[in-house]
């Protein structure tokens, strides 16, 4: 199974973007997927989270600011992020369980997309 990541890209202040995570390969099911970011010279901290079955859990400093959802038929998750803010620039990446047929279950990782915030 492989995960990539599209929509980052140079925002201003006050902007959005959406970014999306999408699954392919010989994928039985997806089951939790989650974003995660990583700022330059700080740890890699979590953002957000989705269950298959659509419960959803946010870091404290982006709850209402982030949407999270996801599209089973297309096994990709999404992330709305308005009112950015420079303190949201950082790589961002998304991880899924991925069940895979005679292999078993594993969490997988995209490569991140790098999101730019300016003053």
């Amino acid at each position: 199974a492989q995960l990539v990541e599209s929509g980052g890209g140079l925002v201003q202040a006050g902007g959005a973007l959406k970014l999306s995570c999408a699954v392919s390969g010989n994928v039985f099911r997806v089951n939790a997927m989650r974003w995660f970011r990583q700022a330059p010279g700080k740890q890699r901290e979590f953002v957000a989270s989705i269950t298959s079955g659509g419960r959803i859990t946010y870091a404290d400093d982006v709850k209402g600011r982030v949407t999270i959802s996801r599209d089973n038929t297309k096994n990709t998750m999404y992330l709305q992020m308005d009112s950015l803010e420079p303190g949201d620039t950082a790589v961002y990446s998304c991880s899924a369980q991925i069940v895979e047929e005679g292999v078993g279950t594993f969490d997988a990782w995209g490569q991140g997309t790098q999101v730019t915030v300016s003053t």
